[in-house]
């Protein structure tokens, strides 16, 4: 059966729970490309997809890092998409101005869509306020900045928190410093922090054990190529599914290599939702839907005239389909037994007919 409802969460409009389909995010990050034009197509093409919701990143370069030169603040990583990129300047491309969120927050109410953000320090966490957001998102990166984590806590809204890289103790220091500012209503996303992520390190098992442990929703922020393991992760309980979208890889932009098209973003929404449909409980026997194929079982009929006291042989009995007689499991049984009235070829076996 499904897992017990109990631990869902009242997201804006919405609620995310086991008895729920999978709440599904669109994120845009930097995938606007520094065009305001884009990011609002970006969520007409999240809406036309049917997501739920569509989160952007609020931060600016001057709140996320230092504008240095030094090593410390260069990306040195050969497998990294960003490599030798320096993170001010990373930061300055992928960031999504503070001026766009009110119109891009507007164009998703349009659309019927829900719209949040992951602030990424305090004063991100005051604007974002000013915009009435349903709900915060905390990045993988931010999981140990418990200052961070307990002012967007003390706002009490719902908290949706990504798990990349953190230990068990991190993850428990992590919410229990959410509850002790006064979130209850907290969501915890598995997460690998590489980009992309492959489907060997994605890890899915963590998400029921992370449910067990701590009693609260899971789901998965997906950086992995294609829908496969979004939807693998629908089957194993995940109640969140995020993905990053761009209107098209080709286009480039700081997070277009391992982002979804909206035709794939279309597919993962009906596929995720047809995984958690598919989950349905613990059941044996036929469905309903099944009763009318069990007359198609094989069963032991008559497969030549016989007379009243004939005895049956493998010559007159024979185990075939529809399943209108006596079960296979009693053709030994019948062997050499006599039968008790006439019966023509294609008679179905009865213990009626049994002397």
């Amino acid at each position: 059966m499904r897992p017990t409802p109990g631990t869902s969460v009242r997201f804006g409009t919405r609620t995310i729970g086991p008895d729920q389909p999978p709440f599904i995010i669109a994120e845009l990050s930097g995938n606007h490309n520094r065009s305001l034009e884009r990011a609002l197509a970006l969520v007409d093409a999240a809406a036309e997809a049917g997501v739920d919701a569509v989160k952007l990143q609020t931060y600016t370069p001057e709140t996320m890092t230092l504008d240095l030169d030094a090593p410390d603040f260069v990306i040195d990583d050969p497998q990294s998409l960003w490599n030798r990129r320096k993170l001010f300047e990373l930061y300055e491309e992928a960031h999504t101005p503070w001026e766009w969120h009110p119109e891009i927050f507007a164009r998703c109410r349009e659309r019927g869509l829900l719209a949040f953000s992951t602030p990424f320090d305090e004063t991100a966490v005051d604007f974002l306020e000013s915009l009435d957001v349903p709900g915060y998102k905390i990045a993988s990166f931010e999981v140990t900045d418990l200052p961070l984590i307990r002012k967007v806590a003390s706002r009490g809204r719902p908290m949706i928190i990504s798990t990349g890289m953190a230990t068990l103790a991190e993850l428990d220091e992590c919410v229990q410093s959410a509850r002790g500012a006064g979130c209850e209503q907290v969501v915890l996303l598995k997460c690998t922090s590489t980009y992309p992520a492959s489907p060997a390190n994605s890890n899915l098992l963590t998400i029921p054990h992370l449910r067990r442990l701590f009693g609260l929703e899971v789901g998965l922020s997906d950086h992995t190529l294609g829908i496969g393991v979004a939807v693998a992760a629908v089957a194993l309980g995940a109640s969140v599914i995020e993905k990053h979208l761009t209107l098209a890889r080709r286009d480039g932009g700081v997070d277009a290599a391992f982002s979804l098209e909206p035709d794939e973003l279309a597919l993962l929404v009906r596929e995720a939702r047809a995984a958690w449909e598919a989950r349905g409980e613990v059941h044996y026997g036929p469905v309903a839907s099944e009763v009318p194929s069990l007359k198609f079982r094989r069963s032991i009929y008559i497969s030549a005239d016989m007379r009243a006291g004939e005895i049956f042989t493998t010559d007159n009995l024979r185990i075939v389909r529809p399943g209108n007689g006596l079960p296979p499991k009693f053709y030994p049984f019948l062997l050499g037994k006599r039968i008790r009235a006439d019966a023509k070829r294609g008679t179905p076996t009865s213990w009626e007919l049994v002397g």
